[in-house]
């Protein structure tokens, strides 16, 4: 069972991250310390700086060699179920988006492993299952925390295409209606030039669209006269809404009096070919949509060299690669480090969960409240966190064939509070801060009765 001396343990590992964040929290709230880009800079400077090197750091030191596989694989799986899952529900379902199940891989995959995980499972289950706990920390920060980044890429690198592609669309079909106009009014002109001959042209102009009134106009428009009005044809229809001009022939053969049945048949002729165009518009909208699925070879080639040119330039990308390099070489060489340069890359990193709470607590300042994303947005994600990653990781751990004091400690660790990095890299690429700030917040609070409470569960 858990002793005061364990508790004192854990406070003394969780603590001073709330002073710190409780710092830089008054520093923005009452101090006015810091500007809201000055918090951003700050942010930056953890997700390219302090991250990737607290991760290079931690995973050099440990030994590649002498991992057990069988966990690593439940993590794994439990990890992959839960992504498969959640983009099935972003593709196929109408409530899913690649945001949200982003967001949702994050809450229910990712715990605070390395602050709170270690000092707390390792009093629940012993001093030797400390390394298996450090394993998952090198795991989640090789593969997760590099394919969250992916995830986060990807987003943004779409959602540029698209953007861009919709712009040319727009451009291209404000072209052609520019030139229909254009063919419009060419006819027109071609239309009203007929009248220069020997016949006169008449301008009628209708208050409504409707045959009736349309006659009443023509006959109190046009003033009578001798000559009748005979093969009348409408030069041009012009509307908008409110007025119709019409323009007719008024021919000296005219064996009619008023608005004969022809010009009434043009006008009707003419109606139906408006209609066509708008018809052919609209298609032609909803054709400039169809290139997104012809195209999306090419969109989808561009979408993953965008990405791929960004994870090149983040640091994040290979200092776990460089780490993991390291270990191998240091472990099956026993080669050690320079001190120089363990020196320089120790500075930087000490200083790496220490600024990701600082940047936390900068960002809860700049919110209109504490609980930023809501109390619903807080429930969910609290049940994201507590229920759903075990739920799924005891049934990985099962499947992969984990059992005794293992199985028990691979349940209560992914019960775990929310990890300070992925908040770090949601605030970076503006994608749910809110909802990672208060499941980090929270999530340290209520973690230590969750744990407690699984561990005294899997007891019994």
């Amino acid at each position: 069972m858990i002793s005061i001396e364990d508790l004192y343990g854990v406070l003394c590992a969780v603590v001073p991250l709330y002073v710190t964040m409780f710092l830089a929290y008054a520093s923005v709230k009452w101090w006015n310390i810091f500007t809201p880009d000055q918090c951003s800079g700050i942010n930056r400077f953890v997700a390219y700086f302090a991250v990737p090197l607290l991760s290079m750091e931690f995973i050099s030191r440990i030994n590649p060699y002498k991992m057990d596989l069988l966990f690593m694989a439940a993590d794994g799986v439990s990890k992959v179920l839960i992504l498969l899952i959640l983009l099935c529900w972003a593709k196929f379902s109408r409530r899913g988006s690649l945001e949200w199940a982003i967001t949702l891989f994050s809450l229910s995959t990712l715990p605070n492993t390395l602050v709170m995980g270690i000092p707390l499972l390792k009093s629940m289950y012993g001093d030797d299952k400390e390394g298996l706990m450090i394993q998952v920390v090198v795991l989640q920060c090789i593969i997760w925390y590099t394919l969250l980044l992916l995830l986060f890429e990807y987003r943004e690198a779409r959602l540029a295409v698209l953007k861009n592609f919709k712009g040319s669309s727009s451009s291209s079909s404000f072209s052609n209606s520019a030139r229909s106009k254009g063919s419009s009014k060419g006819t027109g002109e071609v239309l009203g030039s007929c009248g220069n001959n020997a016949d006169e042209v008449v301008n009628v102009i209708a208050s409504t669209p409707t045959n009736q009134e349309i006659t009443e106009n023509v006959n109190s428009k046009v003033a009578p006269d001798s000559q009748r009005f005979t093969s009348m044809v409408a030069a041009a229809v012009d509307g908008d809404g409110k007025e119709i001009h019409l323009f007719i022939w008024r021919c000296v053969c005219c064996t009619s009096q008023g608005f004969c049945e022809q010009s009434l048949q043009v006008f009707r002729k003419q109606e139906s070919k408006k209609k066509g165009l708008e018809c052919d518009k609209t298609e032609g909208v909803e054709n400039d949509t169809a290139p997104t699925s012809s195209l999306s070879s090419v969109m989808l080639l561009k979408i993953l060299k965008t990405v791929w040119h960004k994870l090149v330039r983040n640091p994040n990308s290979y200092a776990s690669l460089i780490g993991l390099g390291w270990a191998l070489v240091s472990c099956r060489y026993g080669i050690e480090k320079p001190q120089i340069v363990d020196n320089s890359v120790t500075i930087l990193s000490k200083a790496g969960l220490g600024m990701a709470m600082f940047s936390l607590g900068l960002f809860m300042a700049l919110q209109p409240r504490i609980i930023a994303c809501g109390n619903r947005m807080a429930i969910y994600g609290m049940l994201a966190r507590f229920l759903a990653g075990p739920a799924v990781m005891a049934v990985a751990s099962i499947g992969v064939g984990l059992r005794g004091t293992v199985l028990k400690l691979s349940i209560v660790q992914a019960a775990l509070p929310q990890g300070i990095v992925p908040f770090v890299f949601a605030r970076e690429y503006n994608l749910h801060p809110d909802v990672l700030s208060t499941a980090v917040i929270f999530g340290m609070i209520v973690s230590l009765p969750v744990t407690i409470l699984y561990y005294i569960v899997l007891g019994l």
